[in-house]
């Protein structure tokens, strides 16, 4: 019996590349579609096909869907950090918006009619009330927020009109690496704490920022909901399992449930690395809310998601294994 083939766009990045080892582990084919702009291709195991291409190329999406009889897509190729998204708008719609677009036109001339796609908490922007649930209010305050959020009204009018079966995944803060030690996150530039922690840690950077300490709450710094990519990963497999077994559309929070202030993942990766690294701090930056915590309670009552990894301590272990082995990421 053949293995099902997945396609996974932006299979060579942080995420995706999570997910293409735990699609590998459960028994999946996954097949790596990237641009490698800003993927690298050393995420990518030798033993699954890796694909240079683009999003926006539909004839040789279509292609490859029918050449390896894809029968699900999961779809992670986007540009993502934030304040680049303020100043080059066009560059997150053309590659978010119409991207997706493309990707949804060759899949819909193919007749493959599930996807994962990955949103993100960005979509709800200052939330009105903590936990976070998926009916909160959608009104993001960037450009990248925008882009997922018209993604997600795009996936709900191709189901409405063509038959599209798709699961939204709105992840909170993804961190750690493999248990395995083979991937982590090497992004370029960096922007998240986790990593940037780490490498001040291990003397590649002079000082962690901390980008205000005056907000309401315990210690004044930013509360975040820090989930492990593994953990993230699994949801993944389910939810693909989900659009397998012909379930419906869904979207979903992925989170932790669970809120830690900037100064308190500071403390614990102080303790994990026992290196007292500098921490600088800054004034606040325009939009950043005081607190973002999830309620995935949805994900684990219908598809029976148990994030097993995603204690403090465990997600910087496992970073701060990736980092010390891996310096300069994937370069090395």
């Amino acid at each position: 019996m053949s293995k099902t083939a997945v396609l996974v766009t932006g299979g060579a990045g942080y995420i995706g590349s999570h997910v293409v080892e735990a699609l590998r582990q459960q028994g999946y084919c996954p097949v790596v579609y990237d641009n490698l702009s800003t993927g690298h291709a050393a995420a990518v195991p030798e033993d699954v096909q890796l694909i240079e291409g683009d999003i926006h190329d539909t004839a040789f999406v279509r292609h490859i869907l029918e050449e390896y009889d894809i029968e699900g897509v999961m779809h992670f190729a986007a540009s993502s950090l934030v304040g680049e998204s303020m100043v080059e708008p066009a560059k997150y719609y053309h590659n978010n918006v119409v991207g997706s677009f493309c990707l949804l036109e060759a899949m819909r001339a193919q007749g493959v009619e599930r996807l994962v796609f990955s949103s993100t908490a960005a979509v709800y922007g200052q939330p009105e009330a903590l936990p976070i649930k998926e009916d909160s209010p959608t009104v993001p305050t960037n450009v990248y927020g925008r882009t997922k959020l018209t993604i997600e009204g795009m996936l709900a009018d191709y189901s409405a009109a063509y038959g599209l079966n798709y699961v939204a995944l709105r992840y909170f803060n993804a961190a750690g690496a493999s248990p395995g030690g083979a991937i982590g996150e090497d992004h370029r530039p960096e922007s998240h704490l986790i990593p940037l922690i780490l490498k001040t840690a291990l003397g590649l950077r002079q000082n962690i920022q901390v980008y205000g300490d005056d907000y309401p709450t315990p210690d004044g710094t930013c509360i975040r909901d820090y989930i492990h990519v593994c953990d993230l990963a699994e949801a993944h497999v389910l939810a693909l399992k989900h659009l397998l077994q012909g379930g419906g559309s869904r979207i979903y929070n992925l989170g932790s449930q669970q809120g830690f202030s900037v100064g308190e993942v500071i403390k614990e990766a102080k303790a994990v690395t026992e290196i007292d690294f500098p921490v600088v701090i800054g004034s606040r930056r325009p939009g950043d809310p005081a607190g973002l915590v999830a309620s995935s309670e949805k994900i684990k009552e219908e598809l029976g998601w148990r994030p097993s990894r995603s204690r403090l301590t465990d997600i910087i272990a496992s970073a701060w294994r990736w980092h010390k082995a891996h310096p300069h990421g994937f370069a090395d």
